[in-house]
């Protein structure tokens, strides 16, 4: 399970430094064209899209790492591994309640907008732009799923600590 769940987060920060090339080229791109004074107008789309896969993908990527959302100073002035781990997990779930209804609503979004068209190239359907939010929201409850098992695991002794946690 843990491999599965490492091979998605590599899958996901690749699938974001894609799009955050993409992202780069775009506004270099644009930056050229405006300097030579050619019309380049779906490099903006591109870019703003682009960017928020980027940022979703890398989001869930870091809830995998734990890293998206911490209370580290108080987490590190807390002394008893116990609380610790009751504190990890109170975070998780309460991250999980958000990843599950950015799962259902992106799915919602994705549906409303699957047809519309982008303003520059209106060959392409907006909807796949918006499958980042779903996806996103997915992958963080896979993440935080796992890392709740994990920690009731520690907790009651039935698992455990490694090194990464």
């Amino acid at each position: 399970m843990k491999k599965a769940i490492d091979t998605m987060q590599k899958i996901q920060i690749a699938i974001g430094g894609l799009f955050l090339s993409i992202f780069l080229v775009s506004v270099v791109t644009q930056m050229i064209c405006r300097y030579l004074s050619i019309a380049a107008m779906w490099t903006e789309e591109v870019s703003m899209y682009s960017f928020i896969w980027a940022v979703f993908m890398g989001a869930a990527a870091m809830v995998h790492a734990r890293a998206h959302f911490a209370f580290t100073s108080f987490l590190d002035m807390i002394k008893s591994e116990k609380a610790k781990g009751v504190l990890r997990l109170l975070i998780s779930l309460i991250m999980l309640s958000f990843t599950v209804l950015m799962c259902y609503y992106g799915i919602q979004i994705t549906k409303q907008f699957w047809n519309y068209k982008w303003i520059n190239i209106p060959s392409f359907n907006r909807g796949p732009t918006w499958l980042c939010l779903p996806l996103c929201g997915l992958t963080s409850s896979i993440y935080l799923l796992y890392q709740i098992i994990q920690e009731i695991g520690i907790l009651t002794g039935k698992a455990e600590v490694t090194k990464e946690e």
